[in-house]
């Protein structure tokens, strides 16, 4: 484990690094899209935010949940993903709603930067902001 240091600033710089910012979310793209059709449907989006586990568990500890419950919200995700409302979630859809969530992110943390403990193995977009900003640094001295 370890831990990195992310605010605002640091997160919306990783978005407006357009090359990195959309090579990272077509490489996450492309591991969603399991039949390798060039688009995620319902249940590859839905496959992918079971395993983050953010709606079954509390703290830690596990939560029971409806499954029509679930289905709705899966649903709703899918829904706000599929922009142009053709069942499916082409590249370019996927980009533009992970930059919203991740430009939401940088709102919500402000100018004030958190710690943030991560797995050694952590491939999230975060753990990437917060280590561009560490090759930004490294780079200036």
């Amino acid at each position: 484990m370890g831990i990195v240091i992310i605010d605002g600033p640091t997160v919306r710089s990783f978005v407006n690094e357009e090359d990195i910012f959309n090579k990272s979310v077509d490489e996450r793209f492309t591991s969603l899209d399991l039949n390798g059709d060039g688009v995620l449907c319902r249940s590859e989006l839905r496959k992918a935010f079971e395993s983050f586990r953010l709606i079954e568990t509390h703290y830690g500890s596990d939560v029971a949940t409806q499954p029509d419950d679930l289905t709705q919200l899966y649903d709703a995700i899918f829904e706000k993903f599929d922009c142009d409302r053709n069942g499916t979630i082409d590249r370019d859809e996927f980009r533009s709603e992970m930059k919203k969530i991740m430009l939401a992110i940088a709102d919500g943390l402000g100018d004030s930067p958190i710690q943030m403990v991560i797995e050694d193995d952590d491939n999230s977009f975060l753990k990437k902001a917060a280590d561009l900003e560490a090759s930004k640094i490294t780079q200036a001295s």
